[in-house]
């Protein structure tokens, strides 16, 4: 690859995120822990139809909305509920071009949000199934659980990991396992 070439991926942070180095560091260090983690998947799973490429992509900008939201703990200051992060990412994507990467960034919350998730818990979304679908929505997905913006150093077990799902009720915990099996802890 030519040195002189900016990937994607950075020029979409660059263009969001140069007013706010604090938070553009915790994004960068976040994504590329999820992306690493997403690529290692990819790797142990040749039978997987993975497009690498793609998946690299849509893991570093997969929390590309976060600077919309109010999560001041990680330096975000807008006016969003942090939960519609993914849905806020999605909708800049969009408008980037990007509508598969817009996916990844709107199905990638707790194990992707049901409908029925959305309004039992009368979360501030759209009412509608986001839900990973693809494998790579789906890895991506899974790595980013094993990552926190909060403590970028750590990587959790998956027994952490499904602990922090908890909250966002059965249906994550259980998709959340079926991953470990199928991709690993």
């Amino acid at each position: 690859m030519d040195a002189t070439i900016t990937p994607l991926w950075q020029r979409i942070i660059d263009k969001y995120y140069s007013d706010n180095p604090a938070l553009r560091h915790i994004l960068v260090v976040h994504s590329r822990s999820v992306a690493d983690a997403a690529l290692e998947i990819a790797r142990r799973h040749p039978e997987l139809p993975v497009d690498t490429a793609f998946l690299e992509e849509a893991a570093m900008l997969h929390d590309i909305g976060i600077f919309k939201t109010h999560a001041p703990g990680i330096q975000c200051f807008g006016d969003q509920p942090y939960i519609c992060h993914g849905l806020l990412g999605g909708e800049l994507l969009r408008s980037e071009g990007l509508p598969r990467h817009a996916r990844v960034a709107e199905r990638h919350t707790g194990t992707g949000l049901t409908a029925e998730d959305i309004r039992r818990q009368g979360l501030p979304l759209p009412v509608f199934d986001y839900v990973p679908e693809t494998v790579e929505e789906q890895i991506i997905c899974y790595a980013d659980k094993f990552f926190s913006k909060t403590r970028l150093d750590h990587r959790k077990t998956a027994d952490e990991a499904l602990r922090s799902l908890m909250k966002f009720g059965d249906g994550s915990v259980r998709r959340m396992t079926a991953w470990i099996h199928q991709f690993g802890a």
